[in-house]
């Protein structure tokens, strides 16, 4: 009876000593880690995820190394899931600013030569203006809009987003400027 219940007490322990990681499932959670840090998309869009999926990867290695192998297959998981989700964000982020950038530079042409015919109608009134500057600033504007619709066909909608930004800035400044040249006309 005695050695029965030895038995009874050595073999579950004998089993569990056995325990083996989850070898494939921290491959799994490696793997879906790794594209996701090769994702260019979830890198500049989803950083914050994509950090989690790396500390919960950390994590899982020190508890393989501790041989809690229920605490490893939780990270493994928890790695994966942030991974995909970090690429799923990437995409969505990709999405928006290229939906944001084609909506900025749609109107920008525009917006340059509406600032060329007040730059124009400022010269006509002969107000004290720098002309020659106005006039270069509005040719690099036409210029950085140029490189930013390259930049948009391209693919690379955050440069075409600053570059379009930076157009705006220089087209508010000149329009201030023709705005605080311009005499004042009492009533």
């Amino acid at each position: 009876m005695k050695i029965k219940l030895l038995y009874i007490l050595i073999i579950p322990v004998f089993f569990l000593s056995c325990e083996q990681p989850p070898l494939a499932l921290m491959d799994s959670a490696r793997e879906a880690v790794f594209r996701a840090e090769n994702d260019a998309d979830a890198v500049q869009f989803a950083g914050g995820t994509l950090e989690r999926a790396q500390d919960a990867l950390r994590r899982m290695q020190t508890e393989a190394d501790s041989k809690r192998y229920d605490a490893v297959r939780t990270l493994a998981e928890e790695a994966i899931a942030a991974a995909e989700k970090a690429l799923i964000d990437g995409k969505a982020g990709a999405q928006r600013t290229g939906s944001d950038s084609t909506a900025l530079l749609s109107g920008l042409r525009s917006e340059i030569d509406e600032t060329t015919s007040n730059v124009s109608s400022a010269r006509y009134a002969q107000m004290n203006l720098d002309y020659d500057a106005l006039d270069r600033i509005i040719v690099n504007a036409h210029n950085t809009a140029d490189r930013a619709e390259i930049d948009q066909a391209a693919g690379r909608y955050q440069d075409a987003i600053d570059k379009a930004k930076t157009v705006r800035a220089d087209l508010a400044n000149i329009n201030q400027m023709v705005a605080n040249a311009a005499p004042i006309v009492k009533k």
